[in-house]
């Protein structure tokens, strides 16, 4: 028997823009791990046989210490995608035409360290608008993986400004930061959304199906620092809800799993920094594992064209003053069998 896919990405967000969205000046100065922790991303998915989707900022892919280490990931065969130019978690408040120079100067700087043009996008925290949905579209987008469908966004951000330094004008302009309740009755199952220019395949991050509860390894992670055993179990009967609701899971990764307290201790106010490299390496390892065994895992650009033209539209209303909501038909998409 088949098994059904599943998607893998990882969003490569470096340190400044961790230091730069807790609102810490030092985020100026470009500091980075890049060197790092790529190699050994890109060691742990050559063992596990993964080729998955690198989302990259702009702002690093156009500084030239960084060329060597984005450059292997495309080498190595991975998928290229769009995570913005400068990393503002806030793009979802800016007008068409700031969203669209955004998106042209980080395809740009990707194209010229990697040689490889971007069809995927993926906004910094899970920003999302309307704008934003439709200028993708407009530059001729395959996919957008923004949405996130969970209850406990506005959870996330209060944590977040709990460790942050951020000021109460930074906090105004991170309101929107990880969404918000609304957002658990997002669709869990790929859609389209309909703009002027075409439809726009939306692929969420997955979250447990009924539950709504995150399970990309980032929030795996944070259960590791409670308990390694649990967070794997934790895991596992996430994928195990997924094939049961018939989801074919879209799992996130970032650099964090990959980095231990001992690597940097400039990011001891995210969860999970405290953990050591081994451990985190040891979570990462079961989780890439278990979902082997259950689901064919491919690109985020493979996920996209495995769906069908049975993908259902939703629409962004534009109403003045009003927060854009999706309205949609009552059923979500169906996905080709993969051959």
């Amino acid at each position: 028997m088949r098994k059904p896919i599943a998607s893998l990405s990882l969003d490569l967000d470096n340190l400044w823009t961790y230091l730069k969205t807790n609102g810490d000046p030092a985020w100026r100065s470009f500091p980075g791990y890049l060197d790092e922790v790529v190699p050994r991303i890109l060691s742990v998915l050559d063992r596990h046989g993964l080729k998955i989707t690198f989302f990259i900022v702009g702002q690093d892919a156009a500084l030239p210490a960084n060329a060597k280490a984005l450059r292997s990931i495309a080498d190595a065969g991975h998928e290229i995608a769009n995570h913005s130019f400068h990393h503002e978690p806030w793009i979802a408040s800016k007008d068409t035409q700031a969203i669209d120079a955004e998106l042209s100067s980080a395809e740009d700087a990707i194209f010229q360290v990697t040689g490889a043009r971007t069809k995927g996008f993926r906004g910094p925290s899970f920003a999302l608008s309307a704008d934003l949905i439709d200028v993708l579209s407009a530059r001729g987008y395959q996919y957008d993986a923004s949405t996130f469908p969970t209850f406990l966004g506005p959870l996330a951000r209060a944590y977040y400004f709990a460790k942050s330094s951020v000021d109460r004008e930074g906090r105004e302009q991170r309101k929107a930061m990880f969404g918000t309740l609304a957002d658990g009755l997002r669709p869990i199952k790929p859609f389209a959304w309909k703009t002027a220019t075409g439809l726009l395949t939306e692929i969420p991050v997955s979250t447990v199906p009924a539950a709504r509860a995150p399970f990309h390894l980032t929030y795996v992670m944070f259960l590791a620092t409670r308990s390694p055993a649990l967070a794997n179990a934790y895991f596992t009967n996430a994928l195990r809800a997924c094939r049961i609701a018939g989801v074919a899971p879209s799992i996130l990764l970032h650099p964090t799993e990959f980095i231990g307290a001992e690597d940097t201790s400039a990011m001891s106010f995210f969860p999970g920094m405290s953990l050591p490299r081994d451990v985190k390496l040891g979570v990462v390892d079961t989780a890439l594992r278990q979902l082997k065994e259950r689901f064919d895992v491919v690109t985020m650009g493979g996920h996209a064209d495995s769906l069908d033209s049975t993908l259902k539209i939703k629409t962004y209303p534009r109403v003045a003053g009003v927060a854009a909501k999706a309205e949609s038909d009552t059923f979500n998409a169906k996905s080709k069998a993969h051959p």
